[in-house]
Parts: C-alpha cells; structure tokens; sequence
C-alpha cells in the first residue's frame, strides 16, 4: 500500500465506500473507518499504521495545496 487510492481499495475489501464530495472530507471519513476496522481487528497494526500515515500524509498536502480544479455542480454553476 501507496496511495491513497490503495487506502481506498482496502476500505472497499472491507464494504466500504467513501465519496463525501470534498476528497479532505473523504480523507478524514476513510480515517475514521480505519480506526473502526482496526478496533474490530479486521486489519494488523503494520496494515492500519501504515494506512495512516498515507491519510495524514495526503490530508496535510490537501490542506497545503488545495486542488485548483473547479467542478461543475448539477445546476451548472462551480463549487
């Protein structure tokens, strides 16, 4: 594991699928749920430390360099 889409993945092994809409929320929502998961004992510790350190990495770079990209939203005006 990598990424933060490798981080996704292994949530989705798991049921679990995120898309709050602003990929910082989405951040802390898969952070949150690895918590969950690592509580339940469904993933070892070097599985979930190394997840968050990509979570934290990823959400400290988001908050640093905001992606620039404006999206259209349903009404055709931009969020």
């Amino acid at each position: 594991m990598k990424t933060y889409n490798d981080v996704l993945k292994l949530l989705k092994q798991f049921g679990t699928y995120i898309h709050v809409g602003k990929r910082l929320y989405d951040m802390e929502l898969a952070a949150i749920e690895l918590d969950r998961l690592a509580k339940s004992g469904l993933i070892d510790r070097k599985t979930y430390a190394t997840a968050k350190i990509i979570l934290n990495h990823e959400h400290e770079e988001e908050q640093r360099h905001p992606l620039k990209l404006q999206q259209k939203n349903t009404f055709g005006g931009t969020k």
